[in-house]
């Protein structure tokens, strides 16, 4: 039951998303020109303009209902889809911070062994001119 409800809302949340993007085309300004001036061509038969205006006031209204649903909709998924995008964000940040820390880390360390091979180094020459005063 539950798999057979996602399945209707993915249909659904898939067809708003093509509805969405296709109102957003030339076609559908063409689609609608044509139905403005067709539901204005009742006049030939028989409607009066009351019946007209009511017949376009009711249909754009119903229309305006559905884009405001499907643009509220298309929302919805872009905040979702930032919200995943800030959140990566901020695990790269800390992954940089943990990296620099790191990185901070190893830079001590390298220092503290130049350190003792420097002092290995100054042994060693000691250790020459020991040997060499002695030989």
């Amino acid at each position: 039951m539950v798999r057979k409800i996602k399945s209707q809302f993915n249909l659904l949340e898939t067809a708003s998303v093509k509805f969405t993007e296709w109102v957003g085309t030339p076609y559908s300004i063409v689609l609608h020109t044509v139905l403005f001036v067709g539901i204005f061509l009742l006049q030939r038969f028989g409607f009066t303009t009351d019946q007209i205006l009511l017949i376009l006031t009711t249909a754009v209204s119903l229309e305006a209902i559905y884009l405001a649903i499907f643009i509220q909709m298309t929302v919805n998924r872009h905040a979702e889809s930032l919200e995943d995008i800030e959140e990566d964000m901020e695990e790269l940040s800390e992954d940089m911070d943990d990296d620099e820390s790191e990185n901070t880390q190893t830079a001590k360390t390298l220092q503290n062994i130049e350190k003792q091979l420097k002092k290995v180094r100054e042994d060693l020459e000691q250790l020459k001119k020991k040997r060499i005063n002695l030989g």
